[in-house]
């Protein structure tokens, strides 16, 4: 594709996510989630709580941190790999941060029938949603894309990492499930500025471990 293209695709899928985003937001307003959703919602809070409860802490710095730091040791090991490292730790920095400022933003409450933990910030969007979008999905992504050995299981374990973290914010009853939407939309928001910025395309070409 040649680049003015790459960067105008990019460019409108950040608009249509971003837009997305803000529409969701005027629907659902300080709310709670309509009934009929809150209904179903509330089937899946309390199930498999511990194992919720570990899957949550790979959005938390915890995890994160260590995460971006071997992500930096396989960018100083494996040149191929340096644009897509450091668009992906720019990623999470954005898709965590703008969240939050979002949900100052917003200013949703968060659900009241909360387990293990009261999380006490505003609920949209989530910002576990966009970490998992713009930095699990974002390796998934990466990885498929790749010549590693075993590449499709590991992009397709990156990718329901993802899932399973949306899942145990609702299990856990931290978020509506407009928040995980509103979250995703804003990781897909924050992947596609940094595609459209980012001088070579990064969702081209099959990086190697092996390639200097």
């Amino acid at each position: 594709m040649p680049d003015a293209r790459r960067r105008l695709v990019a460019l409108a899928c950040a608009l249509v996510a971003f837009s997305l985003l803000l529409a969701l937001a005027h629907a659902v307003g300080r709310a709670p989630d309509p009934a009929w959703l809150m209904g179903r919602e509330a089937t899946w809070v309390n199930h498999s709580t511990l194992v919720a409860w570990w899957i949550t802490w790979c959005g938390y710095a915890y995890v994160l941190a260590p995460l971006a730091l071997v992500s930096i040791a396989l960018a100083v090991r494996y040149p191929a790999w340096r644009w897509r490292v450091a668009l992906a730790i720019v990623a999470l920095l954005l898709a965590w941060q703008g969240a939050d400022l979002l949900q100052h933003h917003f200013m949703r409450p968060r659900r009241l029938d909360w387990v293990v933990k009261h999380e006490t910030a505003f609920s949209f969007p989530s910002s576990h949603a966009a970490i998992a979008t713009a930095f699990y999905v974002l390796w998934s992504a990466f990885v498929a894309r790749s010549t590693l050995r075993g590449r499709a299981v590991a992009a397709s374990l990156l990718a329901l990492l993802a899932l399973a973290i949306c899942w145990s914010r609702l299990a856990l009853g931290a978020h509506y499930l407009t928040d995980l939407v509103g979250g995703a939309l804003w990781g897909v928001t924050v992947v596609a500025l940094l595609a459209a910025a980012a001088p070579i395309n990064v969702f081209e070409g099959r990086p190697s471990p092996s390639l200097e």
